[in-house]
């Protein structure tokens, strides 16, 4: 299922680049973790679902630098709600790609929606290394990672966790759901 790889789209690329401030430094790591969770779940997306899957993956963890929070589902989800009002995308899609974000941290399977479900095993399988989530072949990791090299971003997440566990240590990973 896994074909060429996406290196540049304009829905995606647009999105994150009215983020850039909020980005700062940033930008080109989320960027690359953005295009290697699309890469990772698009063969599993229908051409019609292909746009979802774009706005998703572009605003699913960007309220970490949108918003200065750990705790990121809602405000991602909230940017990507107001995106879809303003770009006057149907409320069906809107509501797909809310779900995908605000479930893209569920500890267990999301039996509500085939899509939200391996849009979190695409993100698990990147935050994991490939060793959890979405399986893809060694050579395609192997490109997908080469192509979007990871330039600090899971560093920069245990920065973040760390950040988290030292101002709210009864909350520290708020994005997790059940």
């Amino acid at each position: 299922m896994e074909n060429s790889l996406i290196n540049s789209d304009k829905t995606i690329d647009s999105i994150l680049n009215t983020h850039k401030d909020s980005l700062g430094t940033s930008y080109d790591f989320y960027r690359n973790h953005v295009y290697r969770i699309y890469n990772l779940a698009k063969s599993h997306f229908s051409a019609a679902d292909s746009d979802i899957l774009k706005i998703a993956c572009a605003f699913h963890d960007i309220g970490i630098w949108t918003h200065k929070t750990f705790d990121y589902l809602e405000p991602s989800k909230d940017l990507s709600v107001e995106y879809c009002k303003n770009k006057a995308i149907d409320s069906e899609s809107a509501k797909k790609i809310a779900e995908m974000i605000t479930g893209h941290h569920k500890i267990t399977k999301n039996r509500s929606s085939e899509s939200a479900e391996i849009f979190r095993q695409a993100d698990l399988s990147d935050l994991s290394f490939g060793f959890i989530g979405l399986k893809s072949g060694k050579d395609f990791r192997k490109e997908l990672n080469r192509q979007f090299p990871n330039k600090g971003f899971h560093l920069a997440l245990v920065k973040l966790f760390l950040k988290q566990v030292a101002t709210h240590p009864m909350k520290p990973l708020p994005m997790f759901r059940l």
